[in-house]
């Protein structure tokens, strides 16, 4: 099914010295009513990606549209977009009736429906109450809450968030994410999410661009980015990953048969071409790695447990094999309870669960 776009950008670049391009050629489309989040380390281009929608930066090449509408003539105040940051922006010297008034009046809104408006929102936040406390009386948490209700308050077609949890321990993150979802769908307004946090990305998120210098390396749903990643760089940036080397020795379609460095046989899925006697990286993940009895079969590889780590609803085993390569497990606490560090371990995992990308892509150092 064709994605029918609500905002789009096209071909977009941004420089700020006239040679190192900050955004590259960006295109995408993100449908009404959306979760979209832009992911990606530091300096990858996904905030100014979105403040260039937002209208407080102008691209240097590209254009962007909102409902097919070119935005570039249109002010930032006229885009109809609520923006929320990660410092809140809120001003200190007024009440939180007030900060969420403050959009509402400088639109002429009418006072009457602003007091409305302002109990409707602190509703939808769960903060009634509050309204006469000033932003300095308030709880992080309490003040991003806030910050999120001024955003929502005169109905704007976009919500446009930049790290806005970054700023909070992980308890109260995790329970922002939840009410920001539970908004965001009971309002089905569209939201634009700039993040590096993979998890509450894959949390969140209806899709996921995940960003790498200043342009998009993959694009979907947050099973799409976790279970079949388009290139080393997503395999090492979402979730956690084991990296081998390995030499190609047979390719059949679009599996193939690689050699490890001890010597061990590995049968993976092969992305993009390759050939006999390439230098590939395979990836496979902690909990497609079974802690085995027997040694028979594919995929199978030996080592000696070097660290158990209690992670409470599993135990992570780290694995040292020959030549110094480690792979993790995660075991289930019952089994862990059978295991004990320096014990010969077998392991295995399955050819479908693991994928063998050409070496000169590999990116970022093995979990």
């Amino acid at each position: 099914m064709t994605l029918r776009a609500f905002i789009e950008f096209r071909d977009v670049s941004k420089t700020y010295d006239g040679s190192t391009l900050a955004v590259a050629g960006l295109s995408c489309a993100v449908a009404r009513g959306e979760f979209l989040t832009f992911l990606g380390p530091s300096g990858s281009g996904k905030t100014t990606a979105l403040m260039m929608l937002a209208g407080f930066e102008q691209p240097s090449s590209g254009e962007l549209r909102l409902n097919g509408k070119p935005l570039g003539p249109i002010p930032p105040h006229r885009r109809n977009m609520g923006v929320v940051f990660q410092n809140y922006a809120l001003f200190a010297h007024l009440t939180v009736a007030e900060n969420l008034a403050f959009p509402l009046r400088v639109r002429g809104v009418a006072s009457r429906t602003i007091g409305e408006r302002v109990q409707q929102v602190l509703a939808l936040v769960r903060l009634e109450g509050y309204e006469q406390r000033r932003p300095g009386e308030l709880s992080g948490g309490q003040q991003q809450r806030v910050a999120l209700a001024r955003a929502l308050i005169f109905g704007p077609d976009v919500i446009l968030m930049d790290e806005p949890l970054g700023a909070l321990d992980k308890q109260l993150r995790e329970q922002l994410q939840t009410e920001i979802k539970q908004i965001q769908r009971h309002l089905g307004v569209t939201v634009l999410y700039v993040t590096h946090d993979q998890s509450e990305a894959l949390a969140l998120s209806d899709r996921i661009a995940l960003f790498a210098a200043g342009s998009i390396e993959q694009i979907g749903t947050p099973q799409e980015l976790y279970e079949q990643p388009a290139s080393a760089f997503v395999a090492q940036f979402i979730g956690q990953n084991n990296r081998l080397n390995a030499v190609v020795e047979e390719v059949e379609h679009e599996r193939c048969v690689v050699r490890l460095a001890d010597g061990s046989a590995v049968h993976a899925v092969m992305n993009g071409t390759s050939a006999s006697g390439q230098r590939v990286t395979v990836w496979v993940r902690p909990e497609h790695v079974e802690i085995g009895d027997t040694s028979a079969g594919a995929n199978v590889l030996r080592g000696v447990i070097e660290e158990l780590s209690y992670q409470g609803d599993h135990v992570r085993v780290r694995v040292t094999m020959p030549g110094d390569t480690h792979v993790v497990a995660k075991c289930a606490r019952s089994r862990a309870g059978q295991l004990q560090r320096g014990d010969a371990a077998v392991l295995r995992f399955s050819a479908e669960h693991c994928t063998a990308f050409a070496q000169q892509s590999a990116v970022g150092a093995p979990s």
